[in-house]
C-alpha cells in the first residue's frame, strides 16, 4: 500500500476521514430536520432522518472497520 502525506497507510486515514464527514454531517442533519419541521414539511424532515441515520451507520461501520485493523499492522502507521 502507498504511504500518504501523514505517515499513515491511505485506508486508515480514508476511513477516518469517512468517518468524521459522516459524523459532521450527521450533526448538521439535526438542524435540517429542524427547519424542515419548523416549516411543517415532514416528508422533508423525514427525509433528512433517513439521510442521518444512513450516515450514522457508515460512521459505526467505519469505526468497526478501524477496531479490525488495530493492531493488524495494516492501515496504521506506515512501517520503514
Amino acid at each position: 500500500m502507498s504511504t500518504g502525506e501523514t505517515g499513515f497507510e491511505d485506508v486508515y486515514y480514508d476511513l477516518i476521514s469517512v468517518q468524521y464527514h459522516s459524523l459532521k454531517a450527521g450533526h448538521d442533519y439535526g438542524q435540517y430536520v429542524r427547519d424542515a419541521e419548523n416549516a411543517g414539511l415532514d416528508d422533508v424532515a423525514s427525509f433528512f432522518r433517513d439521510v442521518m441515520a444512513e450516515d450514522s451507520a457508515r460512521a459505526k461501520r467505519c469505526h468497526e472497520l478501524l477496531g479490525r485493523l488495530q493492531g493488524t499492522g495494516q492501515g496504521g502507521p506506515a512501517t520503514q
